[in-house]
């Protein structure tokens, strides 16, 4: 592993650069189409109608879903009788894998195939097409070869590797909220070993079901938002009046290589990512530390990694789920990093959520997503739909709208089921 001497003097692992962002997402794709609805707190969570929730007797109406997708579009190389065998969700992923690789401009021949890798993360895999197989009276689901390639939730990161000709390690992991920080994790342990010379590292997710409505509505009140009359503010992350998450859904990739592998091509960089630390607190299944002492010390740990300190910290992409427990334990984990610190001297701290609503496994590389756009425009993007924060979250949430700021190092953290948190340290592109 290569140690360079950072700007501030410290010896750190090599800088890896974000050079690719593809995003098949409702609202719009691609880099420029996130950028524009996170930056301008542009919600595109509207009325669930992927289920009847009256009919299902479900107290959820809102989501963020994609209502129309072509991939032809996006993979025009891709066969119809290929496309044929595949699901909505391989597509989708495979559409923002491409984007990934074409927005860093990753042309054939610029990587050794063999050296080219794809990590992808995704909390449930194909459910929806497990929902549909299994239904009383489906009409024979298993009856082709393409089931094969449907039923698995590796199948999208495989499908993707074949389409762009990738011939390094193609795997997909799964471990919740926290899959799609892991998934970046592992995509860093790749590039600084030298096993490849550039990952597209991403997530997808279709949760958008009753099924898994009915998961979360069974831990009980302000899980998941009820909110009827306006869906768009569904979601609302540190507020008095939080009800819980939305379900969304789509796919995100994001292209990294070595920091000195995308200059040496000519390759643009978003930011780079320095580091990654996850912790298993082998503790409560559904709740996470509510001191903020063990989220502080990862935190610090991470930036440690980073040969970078607390005090440098520009701002703070929180997980922000609208739950009670996920939002008093960030804002109790930055009161633990900055003891010594009143709450209007805290670094700003925001969720995207309420734009794309919970996206699980894919949760963590869009928070990478927002937070290297946030360093490449020097812009922190909004809380959007806080408007009286709850008191013990008293602290800056960028809630009037995006903010210029000058800033070279943010952090992104993750939690989930299974008493798990992650946490990324991340800086502007040098």
């Amino acid at each position: 592993m290569r140690l360079i001497e950072s700007a501030h003097g410290h010896q750190a692992p090599e800088p890896i650069a974000v050079t690719g962002i593809g995003a098949v997402l409702p609202g719009g794709g691609g880099a420029t189409g996130f950028w524009r609805n996170i930056s301008a707190g542009a919600s595109q969570i509207g009325k669930l109608t992927r289920f009847d929730p009256d009919r299902e007797r479900l107290p959820v109406f809102a989501a963020a879903q994609i209502d129309d997708f072509d991939h032809r579009p996006y993979l025009p190389e891709l066969k119809p009788s290929h496309a044929a065998k595949y699901t909505r969700e391989i597509l989708i992923a495979m559409a923002a894998a491409e984007q990934a690789r074409q927005d860093a401009a990753l042309l054939p021949g610029a990587v050794d195939p063999r050296r080219l890798s794809i990590v992808m993360s995704s909390s449930r895999g194909p459910l929806d097409w497990w929902r549909t197989a299994m239904e009383p009276g489906a009409q024979t689901p298993f009856a082709d070869s393409g089931a094969m390639f449907r039923g698995l939730a590796g199948s999208p990161a495989s499908m993707s590797a074949i389409y762009i000709g990738a011939q390094g390690l193609v795997t997909t992991i799964s471990n919740a909220c926290v899959g799609g920080h892991h998934a970046i994790g592992l995509a860093l342990r790749e590039l600084r070993c030298g096993a490849s010379d550039a990952v597209l590292v991403g997530g997808h997710e279709f949760p958008i079901l009753a099924q898994v409505a009915r998961c979360y509505l069974a831990l009980g009140d302000g899980v998941i938002s009820g909110e009827r009359d306006d869906p768009a503010r569904a979601v609302r992350p540190y507020s008095k009046d939080r009800e819980g998450f939305a379900l969304g859904e789509g796919a995100v990739v994001l292209c990294l290589e070595r920091e000195s592998s995308a200059y040496a091509r000519g390759a643009h960089v978003y930011a780079n990512i320095l580091a990654h630390r996850a912790l298993n607190e082998a503790d409560h299944p559904t709740t996470m530390d509510m001191t903020g002492s063990l989220t502080a010390g990862l935190i610090r740990d991470v930036l440690d990694d980073a040969g970078r300190k607390p005090d440098e910290v520009g701002y703070v992409c929180g997980h922000g789920t609208a739950t009670r427990y996920n939002d008093l334990a960030e804002s109790r984990a930055l009161r633990a990093l900055y003891p010594q610190r009143s709450a209007d001297a805290l670094p700003p701290h925001g969720s995207n959520k309420p734009i794309y609503g919970h996206t699980f496994g894919m949760a963590g590389i869009i928070n990478a997503a927002a937070t290297s756009l946030m360093l490449h425009h020097q812009t922190l993007a909004p809380t959007a739909n806080l408007v009286e924060p709850d008191p013990e979250c008293d602290h800056d949430h960028v809630a009037e709208g995006a903010r210029k700021a000058q800033f070279d190092l943010a952090v992104s953290m993750s939690f989930a089921f299974g008493s798990q948190t992650s946490v990324l340290a991340l800086e502007a592109a040098r």
